[in-house]
């Protein structure tokens, strides 16, 4: 009987151990610091590949073109489709909001809504013509066109032996005249990882 009670003892000692030197930790860090842990597309890679290329079409030629064209009148920009076409899982719509909030941060071009926001707003337009009052209702075809569209792909390239890869992403943006279907920038941005395991 005393053994059965030293044995059981041992055995829930044994798993209070096991199961304390298992226990996940989790440590909240700052989102603008740069952690890699997998090796794979992270968000330091998504904000850092933004506010490059964002900071390249800001700095092309077409800007200061269309500039004097418009006497000054800003252009209105829509970020349209990236897609993903890597090989492991991007969310490309963080990309998307990194390049947007760049672009109204920068004050230099104006954004529109497109996809399926743009679509939520219309229909939000369309239930205010049965539900809304007349002063407070907002009305079809005010919408500021745009101007320009950008558009563009996550690319990648994965070179492995044994325990070692490189992985190679490019990024390519392309920013379209939607009226002439000119393209007035073609930008990318390649980043590489040596990742051991």
């Amino acid at each position: 009987m005393q053994f059965k009670k030293i044995l059981t003892l041992a055995a829930i000692a044994v798993s209070g151990i096991m199961i304390s030197s298992c226990s996940r930790q989790v440590t909240r860090i700052n989102t603008t610091g740069t952690v890699d842990v997998s090796g794979n597309w992270n968000n330091t890679d998504s904000r850092m590949v933004a506010q490059e290329m964002t900071q390249s079409v800001l700095g092309a030629k077409w800007l200061s073109t269309h500039l004097e064209a418009k006497a000054g009148k800003k252009p209105v920009v829509v970020v349209g489709l990236v897609q993903n076409k890597s090989h492991e899982h991007i969310d490309a719509e963080t990309f998307v909001k990194d390049v947007e909030q760049a672009f109204v941060q920068s004050e230099r071009v104006r954004l529109v809504q497109g996809g399926k926001k743009r679509e939520e707003l219309r229909a939000e337009k369309a239930d205010q013509q049965d539900n809304a009052s007349i002063s407070t209702m907002k009305k079809f075809g005010l919408e500021n066109g745009a101007d320009y569209i950008l558009q563009g792909s996550i690319n990648s390239i994965v070179d492995s032996h044994k325990r070692k890869k490189v992985v190679y992403y490019q990024v390519n943006l392309e920013l379209t005249d939607i009226q002439t279907n000119e393209v007035v920038w073609i930008g990318d941005k390649k980043i590489a990882k040596y990742v051991k395991n």
